[in-house]
């Protein structure tokens, strides 16, 4: 008699399993990449979860990486317009978050003797995005352009952008819309030029952006 307890017990605890990992894919997602889910109105982003990441080029022997963080800004938004679509972030400078403690500080260390510092200087303004034209390219696509301005210089930039998830979030219980973009800058072009070329002038943008409807 024990061998078939024992092998209804083992049915048992099987048929337990699959329907534990059934219920738990049945769990909805609360963002989804389905565009009725976007409300029109005006936004504001997630600072907690919105990130841009840069890369570039160390010597050529690879690639160094590092991350901005406590972005602030609005977005605009008409599903039924995209082309009038309206973006104006703002990057703190001094969120930079790299590993090496001593190039933070290298990279926000203040010019000596008056001298222009190799980066950004301890007291650096944020830098911000405003954009002017928005093209739609598919239902989830576009390409963004805007102004960028930095240690006192503004000059163009076109990103890439695509819609990633839309939904209601289940912390802020706020209407959010996600996206990511990619975008590639000469950084001599904003006078961040320490090193160039050896230390690559082209950076790497890859941003990662939460909107919650005001």
């Amino acid at each position: 008699m024990k061998k078939p307890i024992l092998a209804l017990a083992l049915a048992a605890s099987g048929t337990l399993a699959v329907t534990s990992i059934s219920a738990q894919e049945q769990t909805q997602i609360p963002g989804t990449m389905d565009v009725s889910r976007v409300a029109a109105g005006s936004y504001a982003l997630d600072p907690a979860h919105t990130l841009v990441e840069w890369s570039v080029s160390h010597f050529g022997f690879n690639d160094y990486f590092g991350l901005f963080g406590d972005i602030e800004g609005t977005m605009t938004l008409d599903p039924a317009d995209i082309a009038a679509t309206e973006f104006d972030i703002t990057i703190p400078i001094t969120s930079v978050a790299v590993p090496s403690e001593g190039l933070r500080d290298h990279l926000l260390r203040p010019g000596e003797d008056g001298a222009e510092p190799d980066f950004f200087g301890a007291e650096p303004e944020a830098a911000r995005f405003a954009s002017t034209s928005v093209r739609q390219t598919s239902d989830t696509t576009a390409v963004v352009t805007g102004q960028l301005t930095m240690n006192g210089n503004t000059g163009p930039v076109t990103m890439a952008v695509q819609f990633t998830g839309a939904g209601q979030n289940p912390m802020s219980e706020a209407q959010t819309v996600g996206f990511h973009g990619r975008a590639t800058i000469d950084r001599t072009q904003w006078g961040v030029s320490y090193g160039a070329p050896m230390i690559g002038s082209e950076v790497d943008l890859d941003i990662s952006a939460a909107f919650e409807l005001q």
